[in-house]
């Protein structure tokens, strides 16, 4: 399951509003992510997304999903931290592959080795995950509806806490 599915179904439980940040871009360029990094290059993108992070986490109570690149920015890292609870879904690189193999629109995978691209995205961003997620799951083998229970149980566990 991946970060839209997850969310959407989080967002049905909670009565929640879901943001993809990534649709959101898309709906305000009217263009998909691809076009803007053929066009604009990764950091053409990246400041769009954090201009779009910055306007999202003002929003309450609602459910936003990211693309897996927010978090290479300290600021988004950091408004993340600060407005929400962070869940990182992590998966193995095999599950990754399966999951993303057929997909055009992932600007980052369109290598000749996208087994290594992952793995190169992974190591790079780990450690950046670690430092703003209250949760991590990892979703490989897990349905859907048992990540979002995971996550609830969690959540509702980090609201009592506090």
């Amino acid at each position: 399951m991946g970060k839209t599915t997850i969310g959407r179904q989080l967002a049905k439980r909670l009565g929640a509003p879901f943001y993809d940040s990534d649709k959101v871009i898309e709906e305000q360029t009217g263009v998909d992510i691809a076009t803007i990094f053929e066009f604009e290059g990764e950091s053409g993108f990246r400041r769009r997304e954090k201009k779009i992070i910055e306007e999202l986490v003002e929003l309450e109570g609602v459910v936003l999903a990211t693309g897996g690149g927010v978090v290479l920015d300290e600021q988004n890292r950091a408004l993340l931290v600060k407005n929400g609870f962070v869940v990182y879904l992590s998966c193995a690189v095999n599950k990754l592959l399966e999951r993303t193999h057929k997909d055009t629109k992932r600007p980052l995978l369109q290598t000749e080795n996208p087994r290594q691209k992952i793995e190169a995205l992974l190591q790079e961003r780990e450690p950046l995950y670690a430092t703003c997620s209250d949760l991590k799951v990892n979703t490989g083998n897990m349905s859907g509806k048992m990540v979002v229970n995971l996550i609830l149980a969690e959540f509702d566990s980090a609201i009592e806490s506090d």
